[in-house]
């Protein structure tokens, strides 16, 4: 009896031993490949991408402040009193290549401010708002003076007997596109409205319109959009493109503008009627994207 006490006895010392003895190999082999015996401290975790947070009509905008390309910052509940309308343009249509639609709805914007006075006469306050730099930017103010000049001739060529079919197209297409000849000087930089530079792009991550792929062009760029708050802050009016030509245009906006002034709710029977919602029509070359 007493042998079998010392025979199990001796059966644990032993198993006690190899297990102390496959612990300190173990901790060895961490320590001399460098590994802490220690359990390692979580990684800290990095800061998510802000969730979309879309702007609701009928529902106060969320307040943001974002730097101004000519100086200062602005911040939008600064602007309360003033309706205000905000564009987001496109930008970049594809790598080096600016969004003619978008440009040209931007001038045609800012010689209908320039002819009529639109800011005062509808107490609106336009932005515009690229998800860009300051230097970016820069470079866009730069380009329209050539863009324009590019849309002009494309629209009154030299000589349109020589065109082939594919330019006869593209020279009806521009002509529908842009109705209007606007042109800038060479050097010439046109800014009547704040552009608002979301370098960072937080604004318009957190209303979902940055993409790095839309419309067929592989670049850095938002979704064409307009919103319309009122002079209380509340987001009255609201169209997020589905390509680049189905945005409403401005005689559309300017009559929801009217509507918001008269403190009617637009389009819900209130017997202000708005006009029919127009664009100008398309003409699609085959295997291109309106750009």
């Amino acid at each position: 009896m007493i042998n079998k006490k010392k025979a199990a006895i001796l059966v644990i010392a032993l198993v006690v031993v190899a297990i102390a003895a496959i612990t300190i190999m173990f901790k060895g082999q961490a320590e001399g490949q460098g590994v802490s015996a220690q359990p390692a401290a979580p990684a800290q975790a990095q800061n998510p991408e802000p969730r979309p947070q879309p702007a609701v009509v009928g529902q106060p905008m969320a307040d943001f402040t974002l730097p101004v390309y000519q100086g200062g910052t602005l911040t939008l509940s600064s602007l309360r009193g003033q309706n205000v309308l905000i564009l987001f343009p496109r930008g970049y249509a594809a790598e080096n290549y600016w969004c003619t639609i978008c440009n040209y709805r931007y001038v045609e914007l800012a010689e209908l401010e320039k002819a009529k006075k639109i800011q005062e006469k509808y107490n609106v306050k336009v932005l515009v708002v690229f998800p860009y730099t300051q230097d970016v930017v820069k470079v866009w103010l730069e380009a329209l003076p050539g863009q324009l000049e590019t849309v002009r001739s494309t629209k009154n060529p030299a000589d349109p007997s020589k065109l082939d079919e594919k330019g006869k197209i593209r020279m009806e297409r521009f002509r529908q596109l842009f109705p209007e000849d606007y042109s800038l000087a060479k050097g010439e930089i046109l800014a009547p409205f704040p552009i608002l530079v979301d370098g960072e792009r937080t604004l318009s991550k957190k209303l979902d319109l940055f993409r790095n792929e839309w419309g067929g062009g592989k670049v850095d760029q938002n979704i064409p959009s307009v919103y319309i708050i009122d002079a209380n802050g509340i987001l009255q009016f609201k169209y997020l493109g589905q390509n680049t030509v189905d945005r409403p245009g401005y005689d559309y906006l300017l009559k929801v503008l009217e509507v918001i002034n008269s403190n009617k709710k637009p389009g819900l029977g209130t017997g202000e009627e708005l006009p029919p919602f127009t664009f100008a029509p398309v003409l699609r070359l085959k295997g291109r994207r309106n750009r």
